[in-house]
């Protein structure tokens, strides 16, 4: 499925499933009918969901003979919402768990963006048979920076975001999720705002849940060096959000890990450099160095 077909409409499924929580109702696009399976795993920012986030690496990976999963987290877009008192990290670990049970998913690829990065390092934590390769941008283990006062700039200006979601806030934090903003279009600002406009219990659920827990997202060093998965880290030099120092701390903590940077890069590595970020992914998965 390519070119005009391959949209966020023709893709979408939901899918019932048993939390601890109880039963929730998950969204995720599905396309491409290969029997390697990669899942994309979004950030936290409001309005975000996997289409949004991986639109623009979806084609290249399902024309490479992929399959593709963009799961929704609960508590964003179409899935269900939430409250969430514990760790948000291992919450979406245990949705995605019964998603890819749901589907007879035994093994997956996981790529996982900002918050999807601690959720994919949560999930290969409870499951390490069900983990081929890990791609980790922005995220993956929480902790302070050991360089830049938290919480940053960026996690600042969302937490403001969900607190207050004006179009002015919305254009207030994208100025420093990307480095480049010349690419922010009006419509992109306007259907991230409608997106969400549209679910206002998800951010009001996610202000809940900071209040309830202010640590969504733990800090996971002290385990890194269980996940034996290769994993390929990708950050951005310029992040504002989460700085580059927390991609060497991965670094030094996965037995199978390599780094790349980004130069003139923000927070969203696979949307500022599509091209070369679909290239090394591609090369990455098709590829065994060892």
């Amino acid at each position: 499925m390519t070119g005009n077909l391959l949209t966020e409409e023709s893709t979408s499924r939901f899918v019932r499933v048993r939390l601890d929580e109880g039963e929730l109702q998950l969204h995720y696009n599905d396309t491409g009918a290969g029997s390697s399976v990669v899942v994309m795993l979004h950030g936290s920012g409001p309005g975000a969901s996997g289409w949004a986030n991986f639109n623009r690496n979806v084609e290249p990976l399902v024309a490479a003979g992929f399959r593709v999963i963009l799961l929704d987290c609960p508590g964003w877009s179409k899935s269900d919402t939430i409250v969430c008192t514990g760790s948000r990290s291992d919450l979406n670990a245990r949705a995605l768990k019964a998603v890819l049970d749901k589907l007879e998913l035994d093994r997956v690829h996981i790529i996982g963006n900002s918050m999807g990065g601690h959720s994919a390092v949560a999930f290969a934590l409870a499951n390490p048979s069900r983990i081929d390769k890990l791609i980790l941008m922005g995220g993956g283990t929480g902790g302070p920076s050991q360089f830049v006062p938290m919480p940053t700039e960026g996690i600042k200006l969302l937490q403001g975001l969900y607190r207050n979601p004006t179009i002015e806030n919305l254009k207030k934090m994208m100025e420093v999720f990307v480095y480049d903003t010349s690419n922010l279009t009006d419509a992109l600002f306007q259907a991230r705002l409608d997106n969400m406009l549209n679910r206002r219990e998800h951010l009001e659920n996610f202000v809940k849940s900071l209040a309830a827990n202010p640590k969504q997202y733990p800090d996971q060093g002290a385990r890194l060096s269980e996940i034996k998965s290769p994993t390929l880290i990708i950050w951005g030099r310029d992040d504002r959000f989460v700085p580059m120092d927390v991609g060497l701390r991965l670094l030094a903590g996965l037995p199978k890990a390599e780094l790349h940077v980004f130069s003139r890069c923000g927070h969203w590595a696979q949307w500022e450099h599509a091209e070369k970020f679909n290239r090394m992914v591609l090369d990455f998965l098709c590829n065994d160095d060892d």
